[in-house]
């Protein structure tokens, strides 16, 4: 078994998890205007990426582009790290390869202290993504916890690159914000995603 092969009701399941749905629980998180660098890319490669529609134009043309911003608010003191091997206890099915990992180390050699799962959504199926972005999450948390590094709270999303949809995990309680973000515009996700980090 994989991350891929978590449904949210059976990753819920096998790990005990408490599961709450609300509107949205960002509230403090203001918007972050993208560079110009960014909000010309979108404009200019969006409509591309939504004609081609496949996984890997809008990893390639919309998600990546978001995250590598994010890596140049934070004067690349975090590490992006995509489609990286993540195992962390094969005997749950937390292994894999994560879409996209970010952690709060400026070392981009190897994964250190993982702070968000960010899981391209399959199909366009946001929320059947939350399963693999939950279990990604808790092998985050494990991973941390093994290596002695506390981090209250984890996050993640998951997108189809212009649909963003946001979760916490804070210990064993998964906090699932319903509502879906759209790109355009850009500077409302970027400011939720510095939140997370921050």
């Amino acid at each position: 078994m994989s991350y891929s092969e978590f449904t949210l009701k059976k990753v819920k399941q096998d790990f005990q998890l408490t599961l709450i749905e609300v509107p949205t629980f960002i509230v403090s998180a203001p918007p972050i205007q993208p560079s110009l660098a960014l909000a010309e890319f979108i404009e200019k490669r969006l409509p591309l990426a939504l004609a081609l529609n496949t996984e890997k134009a809008r990893s390639e043309m919309i998600i990546c582009p978001i995250l590598l911003e994010l890596k140049d608010i934070f004067n690349q003191q975090i590490s992006l790290f995509s489609g990286n091997d993540f195992t962390v206890d094969q005997s749950v099915g937390l292994n894999g390869v994560c879409d996209f990992l970010i952690s709060k180390s400026p070392e981009q050699l190897f994964i250190e202290a993982p702070a968000m799962i960010v899981v391209e959504a399959k199909k366009e199926d946001i929320n059947g993504g939350l399963g693999q972005c939950v279990a990604e999450m808790i092998a985050a948390q494990r991973f941390n916890e093994k290596n002695s590094d506390i981090v209250n709270k984890l996050y993640g999303c998951v997108t189809t690159g212009n649909l963003w949809k946001f979760i916490k995990l804070e210990d064993k309680t998964v906090t699932i914000g319903l509502r879906e973000y759209s790109i355009p515009p850009v500077d409302e996700i970027l400011g939720i995603l510095v939140s997370f980090i921050t």
